[in-house]
């Protein structure tokens, strides 16, 4: 990198410390994300598009659906995400007999120094990064236990509200063959998750390159580059990275151009989509860019960024109907026509 991305500070303006603490912060990111893959290289093969998504997400404050087929190791990469950031990691394998308080925690009667008395016993929720293994075979009691989480940060057990360590993040797994003994999630969780992350089968070479690493020996082991605090640091330089107004402009048209039977939407939205994407595919599409952006070595956003990052976030904001079912219409084909539908700023 040539030169370092200057950030653009807010119009009251900080002291010197804190803008070469913001300077030093972006240098330490731009370093880091070469570090960051070649670590995730010892155990990861392929996937980059996969890896760039979840980071972007990771430093934007986001929540991730990662869907996938079994044995494309979304459980590795979590794991393995979490120890470069040294964050505290807890999967769940979500059931049908998972209950909330298997997650959020519950009360139990114990003996104290004061007698006996009802003390709150955290779930496995109480950590940084919450891997939601087969969120969508739990039913949605269970399911809707990680709205206010994802929300609020926060659980309420027996009218005692509990704050979650920052930073924290759910990034939920689900497996789109088996659909027997299913619960689909509903909208309003699906709309939390920044992006719906796609993980598909790996080419050729790379499945090759898997098979012969995982049959010789044990991987190097991942390490820790990071720590939570870097990443709450990086969370707030991401929101400080600037965008010029038809950038964000472009974003909420694209949003709103997916909404069926409004004002400007096109024909095939309205013969294929029953409900479209709402604000917060917007707000999540240039929080996105803006992170992207960062990760790319620039302190500005541009088009590309927003359009690499159109198909994660409308992926699970927009609802087809039965005649695009039945024309084997699929929203990522939805989506690529908005892309040449909605023209950018020049």
């Amino acid at each position: 990198m040539s030169a370092l991305p200057t950030l653009e500070m807010k119009p009251a303006a900080p002291a010197t410390s804190t803008v070469q603490a913001d300077r030093d912060a972006v240098a330490r990111l731009i370093a880091g994300h070469a570090r960051i893959e070649t670590e995730l290289a010892k155990v990861i093969v392929g996937q980059r598009e996969v890896i760039e998504q979840i980071l972007v997400a990771l430093f934007a404050g986001g929540h991730c659906l990662i869907t996938g087929a079994p044995g494309l190791a979304k459980t590795l990469l979590v794991k393995s995400i979490a120890r470069i950031f040294r964050l505290k990691f807890q999967r769940v394998q979500f059931t049908p007999d998972l209950m909330p308080a298997d997650i959020t925690g519950t009360e139990i009667l114990q003996d104290t120094d004061r007698g006996r008395q009802m003390v709150f016993v955290r779930g496995p929720i109480f950590a940084n990064l919450i891997l939601a293994d087969e969120i969508n075979r739990t039913p949605p009691k269970t399911q809707a236990a990680l709205l206010e989480a994802m929300q609020e940060h926060q659980v309420t057990a027996a009218g005692q509200r509990h704050v979650l360590e920052e930073p924290f993040f759910v990034l939920a797994t689900q497996n789109p063959i088996e659909m027997e003994g299913t619960y689909p999630l509903p909208e309003a969780q699906l709309d939390r998750f920044m992006f719906n992350v796609v993980m598909d089968y790996l080419p050729e070479d790379d499945e090759v390159a898997v098979v012969t690493r995982t049959t010789v020996g044990a991987p190097a082991p991942i390490e820790a580059l990071f720590s939570g605090e870097d990443v709450l640091r990086f969370h707030d330089l991401v929101r400080k990275v600037p965008i010029a107004e038809e950038l964000v402009r472009y974003a909420v048209q694209l949003a709103a151009a997916s909404r069926p039977h409004q004002n400007g939407a096109p024909d095939f939205i309205n013969q294929w989509v029953n409900w479209g994407a709402g604000t917060r595919a917007g707000q999540f599409l240039v929080l996105g860019a803006k992170a992207r952006a960062l990760l790319k070595g620039r302190a500005h956003v541009t088009v590309e960024d927003l359009r690499m990052l159109a198909a994660p976030v409308l992926r699970h904001r927009i609802l087809l109907n039965y005649r695009a079912e039945a024309e084997g219409i699929r929203v990522d084909e939805v989506t690529r026509r908005l892309l040449e539908t909605i023209k950018p700023p020049i």
